[in-house]
C-alpha cells in the first residue's frame, strides 16, 4: 500500500458503537409487547403448556413464601402485609426472567388481537392452554408441600394460616371477589409491562416490586395464586391439630362448611376471579393501552 493510501486510512475517524441505556418510551414498549404476544401465540402446544406448568410452581412457591414470613403477625397488620407482598415478588421475578408462561398476564396478546395481528383462535387456545398449565403447576406444589410437611412448622400455625386464608377467600361475595380479581390482575400486568420498558434482569426486578406487593398487600386476587392456596387449605382443613390451632387463632368454632372443591373454590372464588382477571388485564391494560398507542393505523398521522 503507498504512503498516501496509509495516511488515508490512519486519518479515518472511529465511530465507536452506540449503546443505549435509557429505558423504553411508552410508545416503543407498545411495539415490544406486541412483538412478544405474537411470539407467545406462535409456540407450541407442549412449550406453551410447559412454560405454563412453570409459571403455577413459581406463583405457588411464592404464595408459599409470602404466608411464611407473615403467619406469626400479630400487629402492624399493614406493614406485615407489605412484607408478604414483597416475598411474593419472588414468584413474578421468574416468571418473567425465565420466561414462564402465567395466564394473569397473557390478556397483554389481546392487544395484538385488537390490532389485528393475531386471530381470536390464537388468542382463545393461548389463554386456555396457560390457564390449564398453571393449575397444573400449581397442584403439584400441593402435593409437593404437603409430603414436604411444612404445615406443621410452628405448632401447626402455618397450616392454619392456610386454612383460614383459604376459608376467607370462598366465603368472600361474588361481586367482591371479580372486583379484587380486575385490580389485582391489572397491577400484574402493569408490573409485566413496565418490564418491557427495560433494559435488564434489574430494571425488571425493580419494576415488578411495587405493582406485585400492592396486590398480596391489598388482598386483591390473583387467579393463580388461588390454584395452589385454596386446594392446600382443602387438605389441611381435616387434621384435627391444624384445626385446633385455627379455630384458637380465630377466636372461636370455625365454619369451614364453603371450604369445597366444587363449590367453594370453582364456583364461588375462581369463577369471579378468572373474570375480574381478564376484565382487568384485557380492558383495563391491554385495551387502555391499544386505544392509546395503536387504534390508528400506521399511516395515519392524525392525533385522535
Amino acid at each position: 500500500m503507498s504512503a498516501e493510501g496509509n495516511e488515508g486510512a490512519n486519518n479515518q475517524e472511529y465511530t465507536a458503537p452506540v449503546i443505549e441505556i435509557d429505558t423504553y418510551e411508552p410508545s416503543e414498549m407498545t411495539d415490544r409487547v406486541g412483538r412478544v404476544s405474537i411470539s407467545k401465540t406462535d409456540l407450541g402446544t407442549l412449550t406453551m403448556l410447559g412454560l405454563s406448568i412453570l409459571a403455577g410452581v413459581f406463583i405457588s412457591l411464592g404464595a408459599q413464601l409470602s404466608i411464611l414470613v407473615t403467619h406469626t403477625a400479630t400487629s402492624s397488620y399493614g406493614l406485615n402485609q407489605l412484607i408478604g407482598g414483597v416475598a411474593f415478588t419472588l414468584a413474578m421475578i421468574l416468571i418473567v426472567i425465565t420466561g414462564a408462561e402465567l395466564f394473569a398476564g397473557n390478556p397483554l396478546v389481546a392487544m395484538s388481537f385488537m390490532a389485528r395481528k393475531i386471530t381470536g383462535r390464537a388468542l382463545v387456545r393461548n389463554l386456555i392452554i396457560v390457564l390449564t398449565g398453571n393449575f397444573i403447576g400449581a397442584l403439584t406444589v400441593v402435593l409437593w408441600i404437603y409430603n414436604s410437611e411444612q404445615w406443621m412448622v410452628n405448632n401447626y400455625l402455618l397450616g392454619a394460616k392456610i386454612v383460614l386464608t383459604a376459608n376467607d377467600k370462598v366465603n368472600t361475595s361474588f361481586g367482591a371477589a371479580f372486583a379484587r380479581g380486575v385490580i389485582g390482575n391489572a397491577l400484574i400486568c402493569l408490573g409485566v409491562w413496565l418490564c418491557y420498558c427495560g433494559r435488564s434482569n434489574m430494571d425488571k426486578i425493580l419494576a415488578l416490586l411495587w405493582p406485585t406487593s400492592c396486590l398480596i398487600a391489598c388482598g386483591f386476587e390473583h387467579c393463580v395464586v388461588n390454584m395452589w392456596l385454596i386446594p392446600m387449605g382443602l387438605i389441611l382443613k381435616g387434621h384435627r391439630a391444624i384445626l385446633a390451632t385455627a379455630e384458637t387463632v380465630h377466636g372461636g368454632k370455625l365454619d369451614l362448611s364453603n371450604l369445597t372443591f366444587f363449590k367453594g373454590f370453582l364456583i364461588d372464588n375462581l369463577c369471579p376471579v378468572v373474570l375480574g382477571n381478564l376484565f382487568g388485564c384485557i380492558v383495563l391494560v391491554a385495551g387502555a393501552y391499544w386505544f392509546v398507542f395503536l387504534r390508528l393505523s400506521r399511516n395515519d398521522k392524525g392525533v385522535v
